[in-house]
């Protein structure tokens, strides 16, 4: 209904055409007799724990109208079950050979850890072996952030201490995770020339990767195998002693950003300090776009893997609240903390109508900072000033949006849909107001406003974003220089294996 856009070049396309491409499965019900085949082909999808994703089963509405005398099996309960694929044991053996020689091993654990309940396997054999353990942004909280192995976040948006030992890596253990750009440093990240890796991944696309020996097998059942074939062997006291080092001074950073007493509004670092500390052990934080969500892969100190709810492909504006939807409905008994900036909140704020409308609680934190400040900064990476980027009317004198700041406000604009709102002007304010907002029944939102100028701690890795080869402005050239510069750390990892 409603779906009639036509395509010239062939008339059985319509608009349903487009979830094809982002669907791992797609099915028209041209006849009623096709649905029990498409239903059973979706649920083979959505169980598959490698190539599980969206499906789609587009049901036109002359067909929805017509009557079907359905078996009854269609309608029986069915259990599916996801299955764990265990490691071959050659590629076992693969993989133990090229980590028993390591000196300076490091795991990388992505989400693929925390999918697949792995969390406790992941602990033994890192304690067991000595080795360090980095968390991509899925996988954060894999390790409780005060564990003696854990370095916290790697990559583009990750800690000093992850991204110093992987910078001296001899072997990577890639567990469940896909080597994204920021996971890599845009392939800067694992600077050893010698550097191998070790990739366990249920999907067998991702175990290759970097030239990896790869061991296809779910994440849970491969660790305990390789705790097995690994027994005995560890690395060295000094070794595990630098990894304790390096966490304990990204810890101190850690509490410097979070304690910055930033005049006359606070940092964001603080922001998300004070509601680490709301959430506790139990609460959980969703975030998806801007500069918050590198910030909270740094920052942020995770201690339970299903507290950390952050989503950073295609940076998705606007999924923070309708996220946080979710998770609650997932997890009723946890508080559950969103994190949007003002510029995200503009793009889907109507979900707190659902929130209100059906008692669902959750804690909006909305951080105002008047504009797309992690545009504005990025943009100055690039050698290009901030265009466009605040919330200011446009000056007639010079046709620029460099006029006075827009009166906007966001909290009454969530106040008058009906949630319970509180206003904070400094951390102090923010705290009290965070623990009034797990005393209220239903949604809430609080509002503060901090300096979008005040940058968190640095990850010392780099970001592979392009700078304009020709121009005439001074700032853009010499960004040029220093893109080029750090270009020629891009290493293909192409190295073959032993």
């Amino acid at each position: 209904m409603l779906q009639e856009l036509e395509y010239p070049g062939g008339y059985d396309v319509s608009v349903n055409d487009a979830f094809r491409p982002v669907s791992v499965f797609f099915d028209r019900i041209w006849r009623p007799e096709q649905l029990p085949s498409a239903l059973l082909g979706a649920m083979r999808a959505l169980t598959d724990p490698a190539a599980t994703g969206a499906v789609t089963i587009a049901l036109p509405q002359d067909v929805q109208v017509e009557a079907r005398d359905w078996p009854s099996g269609l309608f029986a309960p069915r259990v599916w079950h996801v299955p764990r694929p265990v490691p071959e044991p050659a590629a076992l053996a693969r993989a133990a050979a090229v980590i028993r020689p390591a000196r300076r091993p490091l795991i990388v654990a992505g989400g693929g850890v925390i999918y697949s309940g792995a969390t406790g396997e992941l602990r033994e054999l890192a304690e067991a072996a000595g080795i360090p353990v980095a968390e991509t942004q899925a996988g954060k909280g894999a390790l409780p952030y005060d564990h003696p192995l854990a370095l916290g976040a790697v990559g583009s948006t990750g800690t000093t201490a992850a991204n110093r030992m992987a910078a001296r890596a001899d072997v990577v253990i890639g567990i469940g995770t896909r080597y994204s750009d920021f996971t890599t440093a845009s392939r800067t990240a694992f600077a050893d020339p010698q550097v191998r890796f070790v990739n366990i991944n249920v999907a067998a696309a991702d175990a290759v990767k970097l030239a990896g020996t790869a061991l296809v097998a779910d994440a849970r059942e491969a660790l305990r195998a390789l705790a097995g074939v690994l027994a005995g062997w560890s690395t060295g006291a000094a070794y595990r002693e630098e990894a304790r080092r390096l966490a304990a001074e990204w810890a101190g950073a850690v509490e410097r950003a979070y304690a910055l007493g930033h005049q006359p509004r606070p940092a964001q670092s603080e922001v998300i300090g004070a509601v680490n500390d709301a959430a506790g052990a139990d609460g959980v934080v969703v975030c998806a776009a801007g500069s918050m969500p590198g910030e909270l892969h740094r920052l942020w100190r995770a201690q339970d893997p299903k507290g950390y709810h952050v989503e950073y492909g295609y940076s998705c504006m606007g999924y923070e609240i309708a996220g946080g939807l979710g998770v609650k409905l997932a997890a009723p008994g946890r508080e559950v903390f969103v994190l949007v900036g003002d510029g995200s909140y503009l793009m889907m704020a109507q979900e707190l109508v659902t929130a209100v409308q059906e008692g669902i609680k959750i804690i909006v934190v909305l951080v105002q900072n008047h504009g797309f400040a992690s545009i504005g900064a990025l943009s100055e990476t690039v050698g290009v000033a901030r265009f466009g980027t605040q919330y200011r009317y446009r000056d007639p004198a010079t046709g620029r949006l460099d006029g006075g700041v827009l009166p906007v406000d966001l909290a009454a604009n969530a106040e008058s849909l009906g949630v319970r709102v509180h206003r904070a002007e400094t951390i102090a304010g923010l705290r009290a107001a965070l623990e009034a907002a797990r005393r209220e029944p239903g949604p809430v939102l609080v509002h503060i406003e901090t300096d979008p100028l005040v940058p968190a701690p640095g990850s010392e890795a780099w970001w592979d974003v392009p700078v304009a080869e020709v121009s005439e402005l001074e700032p853009t050239r010499e960004a040029r220089k220093a893109y080029e510069a750090a270009k020629a750390d891009q290493r293909p990892f192409l190295a073959p294996p032993p």
